[in-house]
């Protein structure tokens, strides 16, 4: 069967419609705060929106037959044209030196990783800073998704995009028609950047500061508007609660926020995802915090025992959630606490947080899912003529679904493996490569080593930048999506 490529390019048309619809928001912000790069960024809307014009017009007499091929073309070549025409802006305005710096953050920013080449965010204008959060805020939920949700083009065919793009082994529908599941989840996603906007800005932010790292937070990002991070924070307690509470709902699978904004908290509380979810924070939470009370002198300078307690129960549960979400903001440097504590970080990056979230990383779902099997393997050994399935949320889960995450399992270590020797390659220390190809891999943002969350990615070597932004990319689209089209058989005509 031929490849519908009219559709494709037509798609594509249309995400580079709403990328430069989001690049005139953000030269009216510049406008509003007046830092001297408005025109810039008109000009990088009006480009963007142009030759996505063109794709539209040159394709509109298109088939909207769309099958699995054309699916995962659109999504992969999407979020491509996402992250390429996402770079304008910076060539533009000339705040990033160097192509490759460009398109990492470009890459890190659409992929919500929050990894960053910029060393002093704070001198850069309003306008950069917005539109970083703008890339996380739209590669947080997916664009795919967002388009599909806008403009209901597709038909059935739509189903195919949401499965390839959206986050995490489940795609959960909350109504039968996929078009209006995604306006579902987008209206979900709006409200909690909204709330959380205003959280913050009644705790203390600016407006400015509030909306970029609400933006930032609720797609699972990173990215801040200061040097430190949250640090910056740090004698203002509610607002890195208020942010500690928003990163663990952002992780959390955004069906079950639905049922919560319906009042159907039976659903919440049975879900077996969301128990380990959040029993794994608290069990993490009150680990470190033990060790870090009692094995270091962290925060020992306080007056009151209640403060040191206080803040360092704050400090802990910040990082854990903001690992296991892979948000990757930072109030303290967890690298320097003790070994023990690094190597527990280290293994959280593999964590992710819930199917159906924003959350980058291998996920819940499936680590509880591998757990059930390995279990279910002895139960069978011992009665072998037993017919025992695997349950999940009291449903029978397929044998299929079982050896898809039996599957990724191994394709995901396989990549880290093979990510980590290819920064070795590169010229990485061993810890170094180790924590980037996580952190790559992972979505996390801050890495171990020297590109701990102290310390940015600016001397990542060159060749590092751009394969890390493959494997941001490659995690981002949970693997299977980005590989499946170097594999042969796909490129056949059936």
């Amino acid at each position: 069967m031929k490849i519908n490529t009219k559709i494709i390019v037509y798609f594509l048309g249309f995400l580079l419609l709403f990328n430069g619809g989001f690049m005139f928001l953000t030269a009216l912000l510049s406008y509003i705060y007046q830092d001297g790069i408005t025109y810039s960024l008109l000009m990088s809307g009006v480009l963007v929106t142009l030759v996505g014009l063109a794709m539209l017009l040159l394709n509109r007499n298109h088939d909207k037959q769309i099958n699995k091929r054309e699916g995962y073309l659109i999504v992969v070549l999407g979020w491509l044209a996402m992250i390429f025409s996402g770079t304008i802006p910076y060539i533009f305005t000339g705040t990033i030196d160097g192509f490759s710096n460009i398109f990492f953050e470009t890459t890190s920013g659409f992929t919500a990783t929050g990894a960053t080449i910029i060393n002093d965010v704070e001198i850069l204008p309003e306008g950069i800073l917005f539109w970083r959060s703008i890339t996380h805020w739209l590669g947080g939920m997916g664009m795919i998704v967002f388009a599909i949700a806008i403009l209901p083009l597709l038909g059935i065919g739509g189903m195919q995009l949401f499965s390839a793009e959206s986050p995490g082994p489940s795609t959960d529908k909350l109504h039968p028609r996929i078009t209006d599941t995604a306006k579902r989840l987008w209206l979900i996603y709006v409200s909690y950047t909204l709330i959380e906007t205003i959280c913050l800005k009644l705790a203390g932010m600016s407006f400015f500061d509030a909306i970029n790292h609400s933006m930032s937070n609720i797609a699972s990002g990173g990215f801040s508007t200061k040097n430190e991070s949250l640090a910056h924070w740090n004698s203002n307690p509610l607002i890195q609660y208020i942010v500690i509470f928003f990163m663990f709902v952002a992780g959390t699978n955004f069906v079950l926020s639905y049922f919560g904004f319906k009042l159907n908290f039976k659903k919440i509380y049975n879900d077996e995802e969301f128990k380990v979810y959040s029993f794994l924070i608290i069990g993490f939470t009150i680990s470190v915090a033990l060790v870090l009370y009692i094995g270091t002198d962290f925060l020992s300078d306080f007056d009151s025992q209640i403060q040191r307690i206080e803040g360092v129960f704050r400090h802990s549960l910040f990082q854990v959630v903001s690992i296991i979400t892979t948000t990757g903001f930072v109030t303290a440097d967890y690298t320097s606490w003790t070994p023990l504590l690094l190597l527990l970080f280290f293994g959280m990056m593999f964590l992710g947080g819930s199917a159906g979230s924003t959350s980058g990383g291998f996920k819940i779902m499936r680590h509880l899912l591998i757990i059930k099997n390995g279990v279910l393997q002895f139960r069978k050994i011992l009665h072998p003529h037993a017919i025992i399935p695997l349950r999940y949320n009291t449903s029978s889960v397929s044998n299929e679904i079982t050896y898809n995450i039996l599957g990724f399992f191994i394709v995901y270590m396989l990549s880290f493996i093979i990510g980590t020797l290819v920064f070795a390659l590169f010229g990485l220390d061993f810890e170094s490569a180790l924590g980037v190809s996580a952190s790559s891999l992972g979505n996390v943002g801050p890495s171990i080593g020297s590109y701990g969350p102290m310390n940015t990615f600016s001397e990542l070597p060159l060749l590092a930048k751009w394969w890390s932004s493959f494997l941001m990319l490659l995690g981002r689209l949970e693997l299977f999506t980005v590989l499946i089209i170097f594999t042969p058989y796909f490129w056949r005509n059936r």
